[in-house]
């Protein structure tokens, strides 16, 4: 995986988020808005089980994840020194959730056990490095990361701006742009809702 990704903006690195103090994740995370609340356990429960967990409990799961040995559960990506963005990343059979979702039921790979197939499934970008370039430099280093890891397809389930009704607020952009996955090399394979689609890239060797 490069871990030196360049943006217009800035080089950051980026590093497996196991990787990295707990501390850092943490920061990217915040204490406050959608993301201190899921902790990117969404995908990983079932409704009512998220529903019941607390933040607290949200929060350390996703600690243990990252401790735990094998690939995932995300990149972090450093200005410097500064941790300045979060990419959740990993073989899709760890995110039972999304095969029952309508965005990612669609995907054509309906395996959801097939550990080959991959997914991105959030962003988390805090807002003071938002329009920089970090998310699509993340979407990039995913798409390595998995590739040296031995994914066959890597899936994204992206937002598409361009297809609502106004300018939609960033807290519903985590899962990415269509834009975004497009100039990282992805492709559209489905579009269940007219703005979301299903993207994938193909690894090859």
């Amino acid at each position: 995986m490069a871990n030196d990704t360049i943006t217009a903006a800035t080089a950051l690195r980026i590093i497996p988020a196991g990787e990295a103090p707990f501390a850092d994740v943490e920061s990217v995370f915040g204490t406050r808005g959608d993301p201190a609340g899921c902790w990117c356990q969404w995908y990983k429960l079932g409704r009512a089980d998220f529903q019941a967990a607390g933040r607290d409990v949200l929060r350390e799961r996703l600690a243990a994840q990252l401790s735990e040995p094998g690939p995932g559960p995300g990149l972090l990506a450093y200005d410097g020194d500064t941790p300045v963005g979060w990419c959740a990343v990993e073989p899709r059979p760890a995110l039972p959730r999304l095969a029952h979702s309508p965005v990612g039921s669609a995907s054509p790979d309906d395996d959801f056990d097939d550990a080959t197939v991959w997914s991105v499934s959030c962003f988390v970008i805090p807002r003071a490095f938002r329009r920089r370039g970090v998310a699509g430099a993340l979407a990039r280093a995913a798409a390595d990361y998995a590739r040296d890891q031995g994914a066959r397809v890597l899936e994204a389930y992206a937002v598409d701006p361009a297809a609502r009704d106004g300018k939609p607020p960033a807290a519903d952009l985590f899962p990415g742009t269509v834009s975004m996955y497009l100039a990282a090399g992805f492709h559209e394979v489905s579009r269940p809702k007219p703005h979301r689609a299903v993207m994938q890239l193909e690894m090859r060797d």
